[in-house]
């Protein structure tokens, strides 16, 4: 595979997670980036990054850099794809890519212009469990898929200050964690839902209740919260069994329940513990054969949904 030199803009948990990752695959990290050139040098001591930026620009600036993981706020995404792709840079950002559709379409067609891949750090999109259920799902074991239910529940202590509470942040359940069990349902539904019916209880979005429907008659329900634990658990059901996932974000095991006679199949596939490791290895593959466009289509679909479910709560961040 032809080596890639990956930036990291951001210090925060989940880039040292990344780089962690990072250095899995590869060995070796070519540039960090952040706007404290103190956390930068201490960032790239700690990995041993060879280059260590001040700033966003610089680091973008560097012509050896191939592709940079941006992992700073989702607020700020939009920005700095914007930047990254205009000087031709491949893009791996984090979750939820960008805080309205609107945003993202404009990141795709500039990525299409200056021929560059970019990709959301879904480890949904990614982990091996999900693949090879996909294709067990079209294969038919468990007929054709009628409904999707998802939870996904984290019990914040609240603070207005803090970003979970924050408009000003693109705070609320919904891009922080909703995005995950939008990306869920989206993966194994045949279509995008067109019908799109929610609550929620506002100023952010604390917690909200989402029942979505697609042309074929698919339908998924979605439970989300802030302010209490729920079990991170997805089920595809179908006309001949389903399916059930715990702590799907970052799954290797699966447990298919067959309806005619209700004996069990558990599917195990992959590590748990190597969902970043994935996204890298399938970005490189993306970057390297010029793939990623059902993956890319897949998170726009998720990102009109996100922004139409918003639009519903009326619900306006203060910098749209």
């Amino acid at each position: 595979m032809k080596k890639l030199n990956w930036g990291i803009i951001g210090s925060g948990v989940i880039a040292n997670e990344m780089a962690q990752a990072l250095l899995d695959v590869n060995g070796e990290i070519y540039a960090v980036g952040h706007r404290d050139m103190n956390k930068a040098i201490d960032f790239a001591m700690k990995y041993k990054i060879k280059n260590a930026y001040g700033s966003v620009e610089e680091l973008l600036n560097d012509p050896d850099v191939d592709v940079v993981y941006i992992a700073t706020p989702h607020n700020s995404h939009y920005e700095i794809m914007k930047q990254a792709v205009a000087v031709k840079k491949h893009v791996l950002c984090e979750k939820a890519i960008t805080v309205n559709d609107r945003q993202l379409e404009e990141i795709v067609a500039l990525a299409k212009k200056n021929n560059v891949v970019v990709q959301e750090a879904m480890t949904i999109f990614h982990m091996p469990l999900y693949k090879k259920l996909k294709e067990m799902v079209a294969a038919g074991v468990i007929g054709n898929v009628k409904m999707i239910q998802v939870n996904f529940g984290s019990c914040k202590e609240y603070d207005v200050n803090n970003r979970f509470f924050s408009k000003e942040l693109a705070g609320g359940a919904l891009l922080d964690i909703g995005v995950y069990a939008t990306s869920f349902a989206r993966y194994f539904l045949s279509s995008k839902p067109n019908v799109v019916i929610t609550t929620a209880e506002t100023g952010v979005d604390e917690q909200s209740g989402i029942i979505m429907k697609n042309q074929d008659g698919q339908m998924v329900v979605m439970a989300l919260t802030m302010r209490a634990k729920q079990p991170k658990r997805g089920v595809i059901s179908g006309e001949l069994g389903y399916i059930e996932i715990n702590n799907y974000p970052r799954s290797n095991q699966a447990t298919i329940t067959y309806t005619k006679d209700g004996h069990q199949e558990v599917i195990e596939c992959g590590d748990d513990k190597q969902g970043l490791q994935y996204e890298v290895i399938d970005m490189q593959d993306y970057i390297i054969n010029n793939l990623g466009e059902y993956e890319l289509q897949l998170t726009r679909d998720v990102s009109s949904l996100l922004s139409q479910i918003r639009t519903q709560w009326g619900m306006i961040y203060p910098f749209e």
